[in-house]
Parts: C-alpha cells; structure tokens; sequence
C-alpha cells in the first residue's frame, strides 16, 4: 500500500508550534524543538492493555500506542523509560507500514478501543494512523491520553476525530508544576485545554453496550506524596469551573522511580491518610462518577519498556 497521500498532516511540523512550548522549529530538520522528536513515528510499544480505567479497558483491553519523547519532563513519570526527551531514539522509529500491521493484528483480535499515550507533541503522526485505518475499514474508538498540556487550537483540530479524551489535570500549583514538570504555566494550560474537552464532549460518558466508552471526557489525578492540597485545588476547580458529573479517575499508584530516589518529598510512596484526604474531598464536592484505586495498586503500574509488553512478567 502506498501511505504517501496519507503524509499531508506531517506539513505542520515545518514550523512546529503544536503544543503550549511553541516552540516553532523545523522538525524535518536536525534543530528539533523542544521534544526533540523529528518526524518519523517514534514508538516504544504497540500493546493490548488491561490496566486502564474499566470504561477504557474493558474485558479485552485496549490497544494502547506509547510514543517515546513528551511536551512535559514530569521527574517521577511512571514511563521515564521512554518519555525522557532524548534526539536519537533510532530504536523506537517505526515505519508506519510496521505500526498499521501491529495495530490491525491486536484490532483482529476483538480488541475496538484504540489508546494514543501521551500524543500532544505527535498529532499529524496520530491523524496519520487514523486515516490509514479508516481507509482500510477500521473504525475503533478512539482514545486521546495526554498529560493535559495542550493547546486549545490542536485539540479543535481533533473534534470529530477523538472519541473520548483521557487527561491528566496534574497540578494546580504553578510552583510544583514547575519543579516537577518544568511547565510553570499548566494550571493555566491544563484548565483551558480540558474546558476545550467538555465542549467537544460534555459531562456524559456514553458506553458500548459492553461498558467501554465510546465517547466522553474521563479526567486523572494522580494524588503525589507531600501534595494533598494541590490535588484538592484540581478537584475543586473541576467542580465549580467545568462540572462535578464528569468521570473523575483518583489515582493512588504514584510510586518512587530512580529519578526521584533523592526527593524529599516524592523519594516515598503516598500514605494512605494522604489519599484518603482527597477522596473525601472529591465526594464532599459531589462528585459521583468515576473510579478510586487502592493504595497497593501502586505494585500494578510499574512498566518496563525493554521488555515487548512492558506491563506483562
């Protein structure tokens, strides 16, 4: 098959300014941004994944495509692995012929639900992928995880391609967002880029008849150890800025990667009177729809991208 006329969307990566960094380099050349991504698709693992929320997974998991490289450099990323910005990852550069052959042999499978982690700095690359599948007749739902940090302009490039949206509203606080993330501005970013969400989407998560979303907004916090009020500042400002009837994921899994070993505060895992703090605020605002964790889950969510399923033994 012939995927040249497929290549248009990668044009916007001439003078790059996709996501909040606008950063507005030539990513064809070697004077890369920000995310020191080119533009060839750079991917760690193509993978069926149970562990996502259950509307994500599901009974069959969920087809999840991680790209190495991020817009944001959290210090205690789970996937640190692949998500450090380095510019030669010559091991992770796929030809799209490869990345449309493993996508469609796990859809064959059963599997309908298709998740792109962490896309924001590789959306043509994204478009791309889609496109191809349409035209082959493949029309799984569609999964945007991201880190939140992204421009409102991209993400209306994405209406009507995005079935149900999956971010991260980290911080609140600029100051931790900034030493954790290098991004001072995300609370700003985050809380533009996921009211842009609720208007594509609304509060309704709506479900397959087999419990998987099928379109909608489920929004993470990932509850950090030392960081209880910011994580209450991001519940409270979801509630009374954008709605309380959105599908809200409390995440207890934070756990310490190498990065962090000499942090003073995120060296530890979370304690369990910490987290229960921030569930209890999350139902005294009325918040009704989505998931808690328990404290052990942490054990579950530790990758390893040099293996081929870097969640399985």
């Amino acid at each position: 098959m012939d995927y040249t006329p497929f290549l248009t969307p990668l044009e916007e990566l001439n003078n790059c300014s996709l996501c909040p960094r606008n950063c507005n380099a030539d990513r064809f050349s070697e004077k890369l941004g920000y995310c020191k991504t080119g533009v060839s698709f750079n991917i760690s693992s193509i993978c069926i994944h149970h562990g996502e929320e259950p509307v994500i997974s599901g009974n069959n998991g969920i087809c999840n495509i991680f790209f190495t490289n991020c817009n944001l450099q959290c210090i205690y990323c789970q996937n640190w692995q692949i998500s450090v910005n380095r510019k030669h990852r010559n091991e992770t550069e796929m030809p799209l012929e490869q990345v449309i052959l493993e996508i469609t042999s796990i859809l064959n499978r059963g599997i309908n639900m298709i998740g792109f982690v962490s896309p924001s700095h590789v959306i043509p690359q994204v478009k791309i992928i889609i496109d191809v599948l349409h035209s082959l007749g493949y029309y799984p739902a569609i999964v945007y995880n991201t880190n939140g940090y992204d421009k409102p302009e991209t993400l209306k490039s994405l209406e009507g391609i995005i079935d149900v949206f999956l971010p991260d509203f980290k911080y609140m606080d600029p100051v931790i967002a900034k030493e954790c993330s290098d991004a001072e501005d995300y609370p700003e970013i985050a809380s533009i880029a996921i009211k842009e969400m609720y208007r594509q989407k609304g509060s309704v998560l709506h479900l397959s008849d087999q419990g998987t979303a099928e379109s909608g907004i489920v929004i993470r916090q990932l509850v950090l150890p030392g960081n209880v009020q910011n994580s209450l500042k991001v519940l409270r400002f979801i509630a009374e800025e954008i709605s309380p009837k959105l599908h809200i994921s409390l995440m207890s899994q934070y756990y310490p990667t190498p990065g962090v070993s000499c942090h003073p505060f995120l060296k530890r895992s979370l304690k369990k009177d910490e987290y229960q703090v921030v569930v209890d605020e999350m139902e005294m605002l009325g918040f009704s729809n989505g998931w808690i964790q328990d404290l052990d889950s942490r054990h579950n969510y530790q990758p390893d991208f040099k293996r081929k399923h870097p969640f399985e033994e």
